[in-house]
Order: structure tokens, then C-alpha cells, then sequence
């Protein structure tokens, strides 16, 4: 606690000061506040200032010349002199850094912190090897001014990390930007957390006029009719644009499948006419896990009545929070209806239709009012007659069903 006020501290003194002071009475300065806190001094000072620990230690050195008193006969900088910066001279080096850091890139889809499983030393090798002069601190800062952070450990690990978690990211990545430079449509696929539907609490804050709160139900007991809401969000990744479908019944695969119908014939159709490829990304659990047979059965008949080669591709074990779905879309829709009581499964739709950013995310929902059965079981002989095609590479996690145009059913939903 007390580093903390320390470097608020010298924050401060360092906030007043470098607008009078030149580029060596900051140097100095700086060597003095950090010789005066002791052993750590140089660390705290330069996370306050921003003063790199060369510069300080370079200060300390003239401390140690006696040559404070002689900044007049020295020449100084001239104000806009000195190296340029890196990305001043070659400014396309933050595309190539973004390229490199991109297929693993993860985070908590509550917030805008992100995390790459890359080290800044093997990308300042990656960037090397491309023809960038540039050093493993750059890298750092670089990545910092990019709105990366260092990996935390908290709430992050879900499971026990697969051999195969990374390369199955770069696989995902690679096959998503074939399918985009071949216009084609990528969507990625999941169920935002079941809501209760009444007047119940609605974690977050939202203005209202002084002294009168929103009063909701203090107890937290599911209303008998109107129950919870399950939304299956379909989200095109490349168009910033996802579909959700607000479910009463069962999170079942069979309304997972419905919910990508709906995408289609609501948003999916209009943009991509004519095309006989869609590639969909989703969990390795839930109603569309890579183990659920009802969920492969189901796409069967998708594929069929669209006559479209489904593509699908799981993202790793323990690895659900990195959903592009879920930080491109559902965190969105959470921070759109905080602090709002989800009174009835009309205000459901409506908030989650009315969800904007800055970036022109477009969503619509609609109610799914159907009954989806559970347990629904899938005999040896049905899973067979299922046309699938595995991917070479973890064929259980990426594979495709290809159209029985023999078995057509189109169905109402």
C-alpha cells in the first residue's frame, strides 16, 4: 500500500514539474526521488513518470560526476528532437505485431483488458525475423498502448489446459480468414446465462432521480409463469452484426439449431446470397458440444433443408470465456440492460435489439415461444446415417456436414 501512495506521490510531483523543467532537470530530478526512496527507488519512479530506467540511472550517474551544476555549457534538446518513434517510422509494424498476437489473443469478455499467450520475447523475435529493428521492452510497450495486459491468473483457468488448446486457435484462425477473403459466412455460436424474468434485482447502476431507486422483489424465487429466458446468440463475426433468439423452454441442441435457422432466414440469407459454405464456431460443452449427437443430427437437417455445407469448428476445453460471441456481443448486451429489471420477455427483446457500440454492432431478437424436449436420444443407426466429413486435424473438434439432399425436411420455427 504504501508503494502505491509512493508512486501517486511522485506522480504528482512529476504532473507539476515537467512542464518547467528541461530535459535534464527532469533526468535529475528524477535521480534524486529515486536515490531518496532507496532500494526500489528507480522502479517506482519510472512506473510513475514514464522516465525509462536508463534515463534515471544516466541522472544518477551525473550525480555521481558533480556535473549537476553544469547543464548550462551542456547542449540541450531542442524541443521535437530525438529519435523518432518506432511507430512514427514505421507505423505498419503495429499491423504486423496485431497479426502475430491475434489467433491467441484472450481476455475477459466483461471488460476490455486482453491477453496474449505470446511472449514479448518471442515476438520481438517474430518482428525481427520480419525486418523490424526492435527490442523486447518495445514489444511491451507496444503491446501496453494496444490495451493488452499481463496474463492474470484470477477466474481465468477453467480446466486443465489441452496439449492441442493452442494449435486448435490456429487452426480456427486460419480456417476464419480463408472463409472471409472468400466472402463467406463465419459465425460464432453460444447461450448467454438463463435470466430471470420479473421484477428482480439487475446487478449494475443506471440513473434515476435522486432518492428513488427502482424497487424490486428482494428475494430471488423463479415467478411460476413467466420462469427464465435462455438466449442463443448467433454472431457474424465478420459483419458485426448477431442474431438472438430468446428461448422459454430447454437450452436443448435442438433450439441451438433452431436459433442458427433463425440467424439465416432473419439476417444470414440477405447478406450472404447464394453461398454454400457457412463456418461456425462454438464450445466444446452445452447443447452444441462437440459430443452431443442431437446437435450433429440436427445441423444434418439444417444442411439438407439449406442445401449448405455446415462447417464447424470447437474451440478448446476450458477455453468457453474466449468466444468471440461472448466479448463482441454478450458482454454488450449485459451492459445495455444493467441496473434494468427484466420485467417481461418483451423488455428482454427489446434491450437486446436496442444494444449498440461504437463500432456499429447490429443485433436482432425475437421470442423462440417453442417447447424443447430434453433427453432426447439418438440411436446408433440415426448418428450413422449422418454425412460427416472430419478435418484431418482433431477431427472430433472440426469437422463438416455436408447435405443429404435425399432426406430433405424444412422446418417451422
Amino acid at each position: 500500500m504504501l508503494k502505491e501512495e509512493n508512486i501517486q506521490t511522485i506522480k504528482s510531483k512529476f504532473e507539476g514539474l515537467s512542464h518547467f523543467l528541461n530535459e535534464k532537470s527532469l533526468r535529475m530530478w528524477a535521480a534524486v526521488e529515486s536515490q531518496s526512496l532507496g532500494h526500489g527507488g528507480v522502479s517506482m519512479v519510472s512506473k510513475a513518470t514514464g522516465l525509462s530506467r536508463t534515463t534515471i540511472h544516466a541522472g544518477m550517474n551525473e550525480l555521481n560526476r558533480k556535473e549537476i551544476n553544469s547543464g548550462s555549457k551542456q547542449r540541450l534538446r531542442k524541443i521535437g528532437g530525438g529519435r523518432k518513434k518506432l511507430t512514427e517510422k514505421t507505423p505498419e509494424i503495429i499491423q504486423h505485431l496485431e497479426a502475430l498476437v491475434e489467433p491467441v489473443t484472450r481476455g475477459d469478455p466483461e471488460s476490455s483488458l486482453r491477453w496474449t499467450c505470446k511472449s514479448t520475447a518471442i515476438l520481438a523475435e517474430e518482428l525481427q525475423k520480419r525486418g523490424f529493428s526492435i527490442s523486447q521492452r518495445k514489444v511491451w510497450g507496444l503491446l501496453s498502448d494496444l490495451g493488452y495486459s499481463l496474463q492474470s491468473n484470477k477466474k481465468t483457468k477453467e480446466g486443465d489446459d489441452h496439449p492441442d488448446r493452442d494449435m486448435q486457435f490456429f487452426f480456427i484462425y486460419e480456417k476464419i480468414k480463408k472463409f472471409q477473403k472468400a466472402c463467406l459466412p463465419v459465425i460464432s455460436v453460444d447461450t448467454k446465462k438463463k435470466e430471470l424474468i420479473g421484477e428482480y434485482k439487475n446487478n449494475g447502476r443506471e440513473w434515476q432521480p435522486k432518492g428513488q431507486p427502482i424497487e424490486v422483489n428482494g428475494h430471488d424465487f423463479p415467478d411460476k409463469e413467466l420462469g427464465k429466458v435462455a438466449p442463443y446468440g448467433v454472431y457474424d463475426i465478420t459483419a458485426n452484426k448477431g442474431w438472438v433468439s430468446v428461448g422459454i423452454d430447454h437450452d436443448t441442441a435442438e433450439f441451438a439449431v433452431a436459433s442458427i435457422r433463425r440467424w439465416w432466414r432473419e439476417m444470414g440469407q440477405i447478406d450472404y446470397m447464394g453461398v454454400k459454405d457457412i463456418l461456425i464456431t462454438a464450445d466444446c460443452g452445452g447443447s452444441n458440444g462437440y459430443r452431443v449427437r442431437l446437435w450433429k443430427s440436427e445441423l444434418q437437417k439444417l444442411a439438407n433443408e439449406l442445401n449448405i455445407r455446415l462447417h464447424v469448428s470447437h474451440l478448446p476445453p476450458g477455453t468457453s470465456k474466449w468466444n468471440k460471441i461472448e466479448h463482441r456481443m454478450f458482454s454488450y448486451i449485459s451492459k445495455n440492460w444493467r441496473g434494468k429489471p427484466l420485467t417481461s420477455r418483451e423488455v428482454v427483446v427489446n434491450l437486446i435489439s436496442n444494444t449498440k457500440t461504437k463500432t456499429g454492432l447490429e443485433i436482432k431478437a425475437g421470442l423462440d415461444a417453442n417447447n424443447y424436449q430434453k433427453g432426447i436420444k439418438i440411436s446408433d443407426k440415426e448418428f450413422e446415417s449422418i454425412l460427416v466429413e472430419k478435418d484431418k486435424f482433431h477431427g472430433d473438434w472440426n469437422y463438416q456436414i455436408i447435405p443429404n439432399l435425399k432426406n430433405v425436411q424444412v422446418i417451422n420455427s
